[in-house]
């Protein structure tokens, strides 16, 4: 990662100190253990989603909460790291967030050439769940499509497996809302929850991307990696983006964010659509 050097100066607020060293820590820290790349101009907003994590833990300074974090080895103490990933991630999701991707998987759906989906950035559930009902609307046989879902962050993957969102959630249709959610009544009202049908489709689990470990089954037809890859540098992209070439079938599919752009790994995927790449 490339730590550009920027003027010692104190916290952007007054309750914690937080200096510049502290700062180029955490960038580090969470480059080693997410892959995650802090520029420079991150620095309040680390203040801010950090901040929270100290006045639970009781710290009153980064660099004693940061000095806490790495003694945190061994069990229990992965407890605190994940606590500090999850500060650190960014979600922004919604339920058929750039659509014609969706269009795309039900045509391979319809032709009959897909039955593993990994979604590595399962956030709070809106990406898989919109994957889910696009099996069921248009697979022949959606009991024997298999969507895995994942995400580093494992408070976000909890609002995920729960499936309870807001009845005026983005990027759902009346059709699909009645479709596929129960409609919470009484103090559920404006709630509503994946039917059960859809839920089946689904098997959640935490996963970093980073990790030397992908043992993830069988290869996949379909994957989508999408706006995860803008959070790495360079060599980190290419990194995940060698081990998705292993977990992917010949000709599979990886659906990535808008600005994304992998032409530098034209060895491993050539670009088959919009933000599509097809897996050599």
């Amino acid at each position: 990662m490339s730590l550009s050097p920027s003027p010692v100066s104190v916290q952007p607020e007054g309750e914690f100190a937080f200096g510049h060293a502290d700062f180029e820590r955490v960038r580090e820290l969470i480059y080693q253990r997410a892959g995650i790349s802090l520029h420079a101009g991150k620095r309040a907003m680390v203040y801010s989603r950090l901040s929270r994590r100290l006045r639970e833990t009781g710290h009153r300074s980064f660099s004693a909460y940061l000095q806490a974090l790495e003694a945190a080895r061994g069990p229990g103490g992965e407890d605190e790291w994940q606590e500090f990933v999850n500060c650190l991630t960014t979600n922004l999701t919604a339920f058929f967030r750039e659509d014609h991707h969706f269009h795309a998987l039900a045509q391979e759906l319809r032709a009959g050439h897909v039955q593993r989906i990994w979604c590595c950035a399962a956030s709070t559930g809106e990406e898989p769940y919109s994957l889910a009902m696009t099996v069921l609307e248009h697979a022949a046989e959606p009991q024997r499509v298999r969507i895995l879902a994942s995400d580093i962050d494992t408070k976000v993957l909890a609002t995920a497996q729960r499936g309870v969102y807001d009845v005026d959630a983005r990027g759902l249709s009346p059709e699909r809302l009645k479709r596929h959610f129960l409609r919470g009544t009484g103090p559920n009202a404006g709630r509503m929850k994946v039917k059960p049908e859809l839920a089946r489709l689904l098997s959640f689990f935490a996963f970093n991307l980073m990790s030397p470990s992908w043992d993830l089954g069988e290869p996949f037809d379909t994957v989508f990696c999408r706006n995860v890859m803008i959070y790495f540098d360079a060599p980190t992209q290419m990194q995940v983006l060698q081990r998705l070439h292993r977990a992917m079938k010949p000709g599979a599919l990886l659906y990535v964010g808008h600005s994304e752009n992998f032409g530098d790994a034209r060895q491993l995927f050539k670009l088959r659509g919009k933000t599509i790449y097809e897996r050599l």
